[in-house]
């Protein structure tokens, strides 16, 4: 009889192979168990925009950009219902103080005094980004007829005859009419892209020489460790470019662009996501020490207090950053906002808290805060704000 574990005498052996070679062969491990990813994080709640409550309390540019820019209705609208900021009185004043040449009392970045609650001294820029705020249309006779001045600014050369307020402190030397025409060209530049001239040439190719000479300043070793020691300060060199306020604004609404320039938006992402010198930004112009407020060394909106001491601003930069693409990866930026959200009411009305300061000295914030003149102004911009950079970041609307 022949034996279950050896084999027929018509079957292929193989001698090499003995009893105790097969019983001794290793048996295979058995496989890990799976590892099961963590579920998905549950997504955001949708936040709550009190479109009623706006419609009651708002300013009419207000009321017509939560409409269509927030909860998306503006095709629901009569066709004289886009007209509605036009009809805004402080935004006629503004549109009427402009001089037949396009030009605001004869300057790009000046300002009201601080406190003022009239146009008196705003420059071309403050005002053009102002109205686009308002609601206006580039095509509006305000904001066509300042076009063409900065489109001119726009040129690289160093003509101090387009200086304006700039001129008296530049025209003695040589680097300063540079600076003053660089900080111009960067402002004008802002202004039209957020008047919607991302497609236009003239402004695609300032751009492009604007990202240029930030990324060659980015990606250098002087980046790293950009103070040099000038006497008893510290300051950039003349040749530093780091990314400026108004380059911001201008990729901020150039999304296209932004798409063609990708390496460079990630390493000014990290640049601006760094820690800030606590110090005063200047820098080596000729011989002098000039002042450079407009360049961003750093993430200026670090903690929840620096934040809530300039609200105005915090909204501003969150909303450049939603734009930016920016936000959603930044969880001090994001835990910011949602701090915000959590501090509206049931309905979606913001409400302040102790240590709040709905009032802002920085330049930067007065073509966009307040844009509200009625009985709550900042309670009013910041609800609608929040609504609008939730809309820019995606989120789900719940109309109130």
């Amino acid at each position: 009889m022949t034996s279950p574990l050896m084999p027929d005498a018509g079957e292929n052996h193989d001698p090499a192979i003995s009893i105790d070679d097969t019983l001794a062969a290793p048996v295979p491990e058995a496989a890990p168990p799976a590892v099961v990813p963590p579920p998905p994080p549950p997504p955001p709640k949708p936040i709550k925009f009190p479109l009623g409550w706006l419609l009651d309390h708002a300013s009419y540019p207000l009321q017509y950009r939560a409409i269509a820019d927030v909860a998306r209705l503006g095709h629901a609208l009569p066709p004289k219902g886009h007209d509605i900021p036009l009809s805004h009185g402080p935004a006629l004043v503004l549109a009427l103080s402009q001089s037949s040449d396009g030009i605001w009392h004869n300057s790009m970045l000046s300002l009201p005094e601080p406190g003022s609650t009239s146009f008196a001294g705003v420059g071309t820029v403050h005002a053009f980004r102002r109205l686009v705020e308002y609601g206006w249309s580039k095509e509006t006779p305000p904001l066509h007829c300042a076009r063409r001045a900065l489109f001119r600014l726009l040129a690289e050369d160093e003509s101090p005859e387009i200086l304006y307020e700039l001129y008296d402190d530049a025209v003695t030397s040589e680097d300063l009419v540079r600076r003053g025409r660089g900080i111009l060209r960067e402002a004008a530049a802002a202004a039209l892209a957020q008047g919607g001239y991302e497609a236009d040439p003239r402004l695609r190719g300032a751009a492009r020489r604007i990202i240029d000479r930030v990324a060659a300043y980015i990606r250098s070793p002087q980046a790293q460790k950009p103070f040099v020691r000038y006497g008893n300060q510290h300051a950039l060199p003349p040749e530093a470019a780091p990314p400026s306020i108004y380059a911001l604004q201008m990729l901020a609404h150039m999304p296209l662009f932004r798409h063609e320039h990708y390496e460079v938006m990630e390493r000014i992402y990290d640049h601006i996501t760094q820690a800030a010198p606590k110090t005063e930004t200047v820098q080596m112009i000729g011989s002098e020490l000039v002042p450079q407020p407009h360049f961003v060394m750093g993430d200026p909106l670090t903690t929840r207090n620096a934040g809530d001491a300039d609200i105005p601003f915090a909204m501003h930069w969150l909303e450049l950053m939603a734009r930016l693409g920016f936000l959603k990866r930044n969880d001090g930026w994001a835990k910011i906002y949602d701090r915000y959200l959590d501090c509206c009411d049931s309905h979606g009305v913001f409400k302040t808290s102790k240590g709040m300061s709905l009032t802002s000295t920085n330049p930067h914030t007065w073509h966009m805060y307040p844009l509200d003149d009625r009985a709550e102004p900042g309670v009013v911009d910041v609800t609608f704000r929040l609504g609008l950079i939730g809309r820019i970041l995606g989120r789900q609307i719940e109309l109130v």
